[in-house]
């Protein structure tokens, strides 16, 4: 796959789908400079930074270019997610995942772009949500910013062509991750959660992170030149 000696910043590094992503990337032959707001503690490339803070997200995109030499990709996989009933939902957990799914897609872009204009090029990937595309109970904030994620992105696909900077997103289903705990717990628990999966998702189990981090890797890639604007389900049938 193409990307041997890619610059790549990949956002919520430190776990899940994007501790995944910035191993494989790593073993394809890219430079990878690892971003989460929690330290992983074994990683050489590890910036921290708050992606929904626009100064924390400005520093780091420049760290990152200088350590990288250039930048080549951005993978937007950092986001939070918080369950509840719409008549239950906490203002809070509202604003804050907005905030930070929406609002870190923004500000990496933003800062990102004029660096690979510079390379000639590259790619943005976004992580966003079966949830962006389906309902799910309890998931109306999430869903709702994942679904923004999807429009956001594919605004930069048009915006951005003419650079030759190509912009996809990436709509897991349900995997295998702790990040879905608040959602497991409000479907009543991980052994009723397991047991939907088995009757809602057409091949019956959920993915694992590096499922998705070799959909992260290929969108990348050159193999993808000719791809923008997706919102590309893996998802395990889930939406089918």
């Amino acid at each position: 796959m193409g990307n041997s000696g890619k610059r790549v910043i990949v956002t919520g590094g430190a776990s899940g789908i994007g501790r995944a992503t910035v191993a494989l990337l790593r073993e394809q032959g890219a430079s990878v400079v690892n971003v989460d707001l929690r330290d992983p503690g074994d990683d050489p490339s590890f910036l921290q930074a708050d992606v929904a803070d626009g100064p924390s997200v400005a520093a780091m995109v420049d760290r990152a270019v200088e350590l990288l030499g250039g930048l080549d990709a951005v993978v937007n996989v950092a986001g939070i997610q918080r369950s509840g009933a719409i008549a239950d939902l906490d203002e809070d957990d509202w604003d804050d995942q907005l905030r930070v799914n929406v609002r870190s897609c923004f500000l990496t872009s933003k800062h990102a772009v004029p660096h690979l204009r510079s390379a000639g090029g590259g790619a943005i990937v976004t992580t966003a949500s079966a949830a962006g595309v389906k309902g799910f109970p309890g998931m109306s904030a999430y869903g709702a910013s994942k679904g923004a994620v999807i429009a956001f992105t594919r605004t930069l696909a048009v915006e951005l062509a003419a650079d030759n900077i190509r912009a996809n997103s990436v709509c897991p289903g349900w995997v295998d991750t702790p990040f879905n705990d608040p959602a497991i717990s409000f479907r009543g628990g991980n052994d009723a959660h397991l047991e939907d999966i088995k009757h809602s998702v057409a091949l019956g189990r959920q993915a694992s992170p590096g499922e998705l981090a070799s959909w992260n890797a290929f969108l990348i890639s050159d193999e993808a030149s000719y791809m923008t604007g997706q919102a590309v389900s893996i998802d395990g049938g889930i939406t089918a």
